[in-house]
């Protein structure tokens, strides 16, 4: 207990400009005579610590003075704590907690002044705009948790149709996709490897039951990404007013959109033929119009068809 929490007190020295000794011992649950006790253990065994007094008093690290990194550079570590803060913003794990602690122990005290006077110039978050509350956080680290101690957990899913069934999986790990979390898990029910959107799991229930390595990796899993639930994708053509170029361009890519004569934009993309497609398409309202292929414009005109009847309907007599 006493070498992890010298470690903690040195990580945290490493990691900040200067340190109250109150809060050590606020933080350790220990006197303070115990943390004088280990900041002299620390300085004795050869990792400088130097005292301030007065109101702004505490204690730190000599200026000069860091962990060996070896061959990783400041802009690494910028990078890496970008990254871990963006994963945190979501998954608020206390072990990510001590895993970004570390890496800022991993810069030395001068880079300090010049990582917080660059401040951030990159952010990458996680969370989603609606808020993503501490329900979302509990069950990602419910389902983290799950996929370490390899423990079977059931819950009710929903799919896109609004069809919800009972599952019991054996979780691989989470991943973050596009703009949601996902859990890749082995799938009792289907016999196979799934990936399963979080926001739609609910009853989500932890079982005592374990279950053992079938092999197969998350990498692996990545690969049959968009083949499991998907189905085949259709080429389709598409034409848009000029007005929507920056949007079309942003959704579809340059590389995709060619501009007309005229001024319109014909877009050629494919997408699995499935609800999320037709939603998307619907997104657009008046402003799209599907040339290819037939089958998607009168699937497309009969939703059009269905969504006027819904705010069009016989007054009751």
């Amino acid at each position: 207990m006493k070498i992890e929490r010298l470690l903690g007190i040195t990580m945290i020295l490493l990691s900040q400009r200067r340190v109250n000794a109150q809060s050590l011992a606020d933080k350790f649950e220990v006197s303070l005579r115990t943390i004088y006790r280990d900041l002299e253990t620390i300085n004795m065994a050869g990792i400088p610590i130097v005292s301030y007094t007065g109101s702004d008093g505490g204690y730190e690290i000599m200026e000069q003075f860091r962990l060996d990194r070896q061959i990783v550079t400041f802009e690494d570590l910028q990078s890496i704590l970008v990254a871990l803060k963006g994963v945190q913003a979501s998954l608020d794990d206390a072990e990510m907690d001590g895993l970004l602690t570390k890496i800022k122990a991993l810069v030395a005290k001068s880079e300090q002044h010049q990582l917080e006077e660059l401040g951030e110039t990159l952010m990458f978050d996680t969370k989603l705009w609606h808020g993503g509350g501490i329900q979302d956080r509990s069950m990602l680290a419910a389902l983290r948790q799950a996929a370490k101690q390899r423990s079977v957990v059931s819950f009710r899913y929903t799919n896109t149709e609004g069809i919800g069934e009972q599952r019991e999986v054996e979780p691989l790990g989470l991943a973050w996709k596009g703009y949601a979390w996902y859990l890749y898990a082995y799938c009792r029910l289907r016999s196979d490897y799934r990936t399963f959107r979080v926001s739609r799991i609910s009853g989500l229930r932890l079982q005592l039951e374990t279950f053992a390595n079938r092999g197969v990796r998350m990498e692996e899993l990545d690969a049959r990404w968009g083949n499991q639930e998907t189905g085949p994708l259709i080429p389709l053509l598409l034409r848009f007013p000029p007005r929507l170029r920056v949007r079309v361009e942003e959704a579809f890519g340059l590389d995709n959109v060619d501009k007309q004569d005229d001024g319109t934009l014909l877009v050629r993309a494919s997408y699995p033929d499935n609800h999320w497609m037709y939603g998307m398409l619907l997104s657009y309202g008046p402003d799209v119009e599907v040339l290819e292929p037939l089958a998607v414009a009168d699937t497309i005109k009969n939703l059009g068809q269905q969504i006027y009847l819904t705010y069009h309907k016989e007054a009751p007599q």
